[in-house]
Parts: structure tokens; C-alpha cells; sequence
């Protein structure tokens, strides 16, 4: 064989080991620096279950949320719109739109006493480090129930926690119980109304005064008490 055809062989070698290269995941750009691609994201899923211990309270749908570690309310302290809006008239929609909330989920019914209902939240939002859920008890003026931002670093897969739940009072609207303030099926009256006339701060809620107490204008019976706790919420990580 001839020293030519030997040194042929150099440059068809070359294109051979270059080829082989191109079977990876990395990719060289024209500067000659290999790129890794991007990590997956990584999806983190949550089913949160919610059963209803009251008599006569239906629950308006639930809202479920996202985000860092800044609670949606705090007893002693004011009530956000948002959270006044839902106390007040059972719409969640204010409060699942706030900037603070980086994945959602809203209920598509009311909860009724005895009913349980199952919402799944997803995210891939390694920001979104803590939960919460609300709903409001409608057979009241502004009573709301739920838990505000459980750190989710606790939770395994597969391992459910569970709490039972009281009731807190918003603080927005007087706790009057007289017709035309309740939005909920004991008298189908007005629900949000922007004016406050209440202590203006959440609070844990004594319970609602009934026409069976003595209280000849409230629109409700002692069907529509409460003692806590509320509701039954348990809350499983499925990934």
C-alpha cells in the first residue's frame, strides 16, 4: 500500500469520530462550548379532600392555592377585599386571581353538610411552597373556614395529613343574621357589600344568634349553628 493512500484514510476517520459525536445529548455551538440542555421541571401535585361536618352550612366552593410563605389571613388582623368578597358572598375568584397565588383551583359547587369533595392542585413552581384553603359557611353573614399557608416541605407522597377545622369571622359585616344579608339557602339575600360595620379584623368566630335563641329577627333556626370544628381537611402530595 502506498504512503498516499494511508494518509487518505486521516480524513475519512476524522468525519467518523465526529459523527459518533452527534449521537449526544450535547450539542457543540459555533464557539465550540458544549450546551447542556436545561433540567425537566419537576411536577409537584397535591389532592386536597374536604368533608363537611356542619348541620345546615353549606360551603361555598372551594378555593385552593399556591404560593410563598405569606399567610391569607391573620386573626387580629384585617381582612383583605379578596378574602372579604369570599367571607361575605362565597366568590373565590378574586382571591385565586391575586398576585401572590402561583397555581389554583376552584370548586365547582357548593359542599354540602355531610359532603365531602376531592380537588387536585398542580405545579411546577418551586416558589409555590405552601398551601391553603378557604370557604365560606353561606348560611352566615361573613364566616369562612379553611387553613392558611401549610408549608408543603412536611408533606411526603402518599402520606396524607388530616386536620378538623373551626370557623373564623371576616369581621366585614355585622353578624346580624337579619333577612337580606345572607347569601346561602336560609334566606338568598345580598352578599358582598364593599361598606364594613363590623370590628374590621378576623377573629375566630362565637357562632350565630338564631330566632330559636331568642333573636326574633334573625332569619335562622338552631339548624344553622355550628360548634367547631367545621370541616374534616386532609391533604395528600401524589408526586
Amino acid at each position: 500500500m502506498s504512503i498516499y493512500n494511508i494518509k487518505g484514510l486521516a480524513p475519512l476517520a476524522l468525519v467518523t469520530l465526529l459523527s459518533a459525536c452527534g449521537g449526544s445529548d450535547n450539542d457543540i455551538d459555533n464557539d465550540g462550548v458544549i450546551d447542556t440542555p436545561a433540567p425537566m421541571p419537576v411536577e409537584m401535585s397535591y389532592e386536597v379532600t374536604v368533608t363537611n361536618l356542619t348541620y345546615a352550612q353549606p360551603l361555598s366552593p372551594l378555593a385552593v392555592v399556591l404560593h410563598g410563605d405569606s399567610a391569607l389571613w391573620t386573626v387580629g388582623e384585617m381582612a383583605s377585599t379578596p378574602l372579604e368578597i369570599l367571607a361575605e358572598g362565597g366568590d373565590n375568584s378574586e382571591l385565586i386571581a391575586m398576585e401572590s397565588i402561583l397555581a389554583s383551583v376552584s370548586g365547582e359547587a357548593a359542599v354540602g353538610p355531610g359532603a365531602s369533595t376531592t380537588l387536585t392542585v398542580t405545579t411546577t413552581d418551586e416558589m409555590a411552597t405552601h398551601l391553603s384553603i378557604v370557604s365560606m359557611l353561606v348560611n352566615t353573614n361573613d364566616a369562612f373556614t379553611g387553613l392558611t399557608a401549610m408549608d408543603l416541605s412536611s408533606l411526603t407522597v402518599d402520606n396524607p395529613q388530616t386536620w378538623t377545622l373551626g370557623v373564623y369571622d371576616a369581621g366585614t359585616e355585622a353578624n346580624s343574621e337579619l333577612a337580606g344579608t345572607i347569601p346561602g339557602p336560609a334566606d338568598g339575600g345580598t352578599g358582598y357589600i364593599a361598606e364594613r360595620d363590623d370590628v374590621d379584623f378576623v377573629a375566630m368566630h362565637p357562632g350565630v344568634v338564631t330566632m330559636d335563641d331568642g333573636l326574633s329577627t334573625s332569619v335562622l333556626t338552631q339548624a344553622h349553628r355550628f360548634d367547631n370544628p367545621a370541616i374534616k381537611l386532609t391533604i395528600t402530595r401524589k408526586q
